[in-house]
């Protein structure tokens, strides 16, 4: 397997999983989540993939929500990233966090099998 096109689509993934948060993207989640995805929140709560898209149609509390220092790791058909966000919190103050997004190549392309958030 060649890791460069891996890399890139990995990377435009991310960078679209990050905008799908902002703006409430259901529709992009629908299409790129594995059947049993499975999310933990900031707040320690764990969402299935029906809850997380619900959750993601209600909007984020959190706005303009941007990812930096991203860390792809690919390891054949599966990958971790790891990378920081920087946030408007509701009060207008910023904010800052960190994700970990574990995907996993398939038949039908690369799918997110399961994602943990945290903020500071």
């Amino acid at each position: 397997m060649t890791d460069q096109p891996h890399l890139a689509t990995l990377r435009e993934l991310n960078r679209n999983y990050v905008r799908s948060v902002d703006q409430a993207d259901v529709a992009w989640f629908d299409r790129h989540l594995a059947h049993d995805f499975v999310n933990i929140n900031p707040d320690g709560t764990r969402l299935g993939r029906a809850a997380f898209l619900a959750q993601v149609g209600r909007g984020s509390v959190v706005k303009d929500i941007r990812e930096h220092d991203v860390q792809v790791h690919l390891l054949g058909d599966f990958a971790i990233i790891h990378a920081r966000t920087a946030y408007q919190k509701p009060d207008g103050s910023t904010g800052a966090g960190w994700y970990t997004d574990d995907w996993q190549l398939g038949p039908e392309g690369w799918r997110c099998v399961s994602a943990h958030v945290s903020r500071s």
